[in-house]
């Protein structure tokens, strides 16, 4: 598949082999004059189930795997801080 890859957020694992990520894009507003983030969550597919809530991942796209997942996590930038 064609496509940009994403970088962004795991919010929830919740689900069998898939996460929740919150990708945030920043742009800026001529009329504004100012810098607006947006941010969309994307359903992305995670094989290995190896992501954890906070990490960092990176999103690349696939044939789409069910209704709302079109994305799997392609690797893993950062790994959240472990919390004991």
């Amino acid at each position: 598949m064609s496509g940009k890859a994403l970088v962004g957020t795991v919010l929830s694992t919740k689900m069998t082999k898939s996460v929740v990520v919150q990708v945030e894009r920043r742009f800026f507003n001529p009329l504004l004059k100012h810098y607006i983030k947006r941010r969309k969550n994307f359903m992305a597919h995670d094989e290995l189930e190896a992501c954890a809530k906070g990490d960092l991942v990176s999103l690349a796209p696939t044939a789409p795997r069910s209704k709302m997942k079109k994305w799997e996590v392609s690797e893993i930038l950062r790994e959240a801080p472990k919390m004991d």
